[in-house]
């Protein structure tokens, strides 16, 4: 029978945790979550336990990373639904401060990244959006000192920007993308899919599609521009309204203009009804 890991909610009290289970040297590896926990993090949970002995998973909803607009107040929150999966992967460690923990009163310090931060995709459209990632990631790096830290691919140029602060800042985590996990239709999961009414959800897919018909374009020697424009005008007919649709280079996710470029990812950020939907694919 799994036992329901340990919560802690304080630094102190997370040090205390931290030294005991990693006695003996034991490896540990870190999956940050905002809560509102599925299939495409349990899959992160499974990864961590793979790569470490100890799983720690962090649940804070970070109100740095969220514009005065966006949804920090209704995003959901499960907290009881979410120890239960933990609980059932046999997770050995659950982070979950509160705000005040995180941003103490007097709080000043920010993280700031150049680089996949500064690409003109999600920057552009979020541009408070990274400061407040990186912020907190960065405390939860120091505050956990995990070996190995779990993010998964859904959310690609966060992934590529969490690696390189690790990388630049020296942080001693070695971060791991983990595949995109997607409903049977091909939808990514996510924890706002819940937003989504019937009617959109039932046209949602049409977002991998999508992709996955512009990659074909590409792999058989359309041009960039008209393989985009293909994909793009699925979605409009499928009835989102785009933020972008782009073909980037997959690692550094700088603009490419040829097929001889390197490796590419598609990435897209689009709205339907209220909700917005951010995907990509490698090509």
């Amino acid at each position: 029978m799994s036992r329901t890991p340990l919560i802690v909610h304080t630094i102190p009290a997370l040090r205390r945790a931290l030294d005991r289970i990693t006695k003996k040297n034991a490896t540990t590896a870190l999956v940050p979550t905002m809560g509102a926990l599925h299939d495409g993090h349990v899959s992160l949970v499974r990864l961590a336990k793979r790569r470490a002995r100890k799983v720690i998973v962090s649940i804070f909803v970070n109100p740095t990373q969220f514009a005065p607009s966006e949804d920090f107040n209704s995003y959901p929150r499960t907290w009881k639904a979410d120890i239960a999966r933990l609980t059932a992967e046999d997770v050995d460690l659950v982070w979950h401060p509160d705000v005040k923990t995180m941003y103490p009163d007097g709080f000043a310090t920010t993280i700031l990244t150049e680089g996949p931060a500064t690409v003109g995709l999600e920057d552009r459209f979020r541009p408070h959006f990274f400061r407040g990632v990186t912020t907190v990631v960065g405390k939860l790096f120091t505050q956990c000192r995990p070996d190995f830290a779990i993010f998964g691919e859904k959310d690609f140029q966060q992934l590529r920007v969490i690696t390189q602060m690790a990388r630049d800042l020296d942080l001693g985590v070695k971060v791991v993308g983990s595949r995109t996990v997607r409903d049977r239709d091909g939808l990514a999961m996510s924890s706002r899919n819940v937003y989504l009414s019937p009617v959109e959800r039932s046209a949602a897919p049409e977002l991998y599609r999508a992709m996955k018909e512009t990659v074909r374009r590409l792999r058989d020697g359309d041009p960039i521009e008209a393989a985009v424009a293909g994909g793009a005008e699925i979605l409009k007919m499928a009835g989102f309204t785009l933020d972008y649709f782009e073909v980037r280079h997959g690692e550094t996710l700088a603009p490419i203009a040829s097929l001889k470029d390197g490796p590419m990812r598609i990435l897209v950020a689009a709205n339907i009804g209220e909700t917005r939907l951010i995907d990509n694919l490698a090509v």
